[in-house]
């Protein structure tokens, strides 16, 4: 089973000697940060599963680091523990208003802390159904999504996207690129719903490279077009510039044959009930992933939708 990680941020080594012990103890992985910038990166560079963030540290104090990971879609869900000099009630307060889960005060006891972290993400897990890596609504909140557009008997239009040529990507560029693929993936849809879609729309990682977007007929259109746009002009980046030169990699196939395989692109397919009545969650997914093959054999970012009667 995999450790879960643990960002620590203070810019006292001592207290970040003492809570690498305790958590390390405690069987967690530990990455640390002294300042509220670096703090920020290592949040969106490592997913960490929960955040120990001191009120008072350079360049962005704690409260507003905060802040800033609940602005962020991706991330704020992930649980924060404010630590707080001892009697300053104020620090309390602003960190809990601020988005912060808990608070502990310094000097802390062992037990007492390992307790709260424990208590946390607990309470975290319980209440968040999510992908572990884009934080997005993972497969239960998709289905209850999907059930709720069919009850209220509307008209809806749902996506099903996944990235193509990725394997390739991922056996050449290494793993840990290929999540920052996921989670930009995931950013990218996050501002095509924002940007063309309703206030009310949905967004859920099935898993992997897949996602899942709820809208409705009127929208989806210009939704699969700006998720196009972006990801076409931000997928290059993802390489180095040997290969987008080139416009390929050279990776392994299926059965282990070294060919060219373009650049990553997407697909889409997007079922809707305009043109025909859909009962069952099942038969949206079915339709979708027939939809989303269909996009895929067209070799570049495209989105096909559904309109058969």
């Amino acid at each position: 089973m995999l450790k879960q990680k643990i960002l620590i941020v203070d810019d006292d080594s001592d207290i970040l000697d003492i809570l690498k012990i305790l958590l390390a103890e405690a069987n967690f992985d530990v990455i640390e940060a002294r300042d509220g910038e670096r703090a920020l990166e290592l949040a969106k560079t490592k997913s960490p599963n929960l955040i120990i963030l001191d009120y008072k540290i350079p360049k962005i104090d704690g409260c507003q680091v905060c802040i800033e990971l609940r602005k962020d879609i991706l991330l704020q869900h992930v649980p924060i523990i404010m630590v707080t000099g001892k009697g300053e009630t104020i620090d309390k307060v602003a960190g809990l208003d601020a988005g912060a889960d808990d608070y502990i005060v310094k000097p802390f006891e062992p037990k007492e802390l390992i307790a709260r972290v424990k208590m946390v993400l607990r309470r975290t897990s319980r209440e968040l159904d999510a992908n572990p890596l884009t934080k997005l609504p993972g497969n239960v909140s998709i289905i209850d999504e999907l059930q709720s557009r069919l009850d209220k008997q509307g008209l809806f239009a749902v996506g099903y996207l996944d990235l193509d040529k990725f394997k390739a990507y991922n056996d050449k560029y290494g793993f840990e690129h290929g999540d920052e693929v996921i989670k930009e993936t995931a950013r990218i849809l996050i501002k095509a719903i924002k940007t063309k879609g309703n206030a009310d729309d949905f967004i859920g990682h099935i898993g992997g490279d897949d996602f899942v977007f709820v809208s409705t007929p009127e929208r989806v259109d210009g939704i699969c077009k700006k998720i196009i746009q972006d990801f076409d002009e931000t997928a290059p980046k993802f390489y180095n510039q040997e290969d987008r030169a080139n416009g390929y990699i050279m990776a392994k196939d299926r059965k282990g044959i070294e060919q060219k395989f373009p650049l990553i692109s997407l697909s889409i397919g997007v079922v809707t009930n305009e043109a025909r009545a859909i009962n069952h969650v099942a038969a949206i997914s079915e339709i979708g992933v027939e939809l989303k093959e269909h996009a895929k054999s067209l070799e570049r970012s495209n989105y096909v939708k559904d309109k058969r009667k």
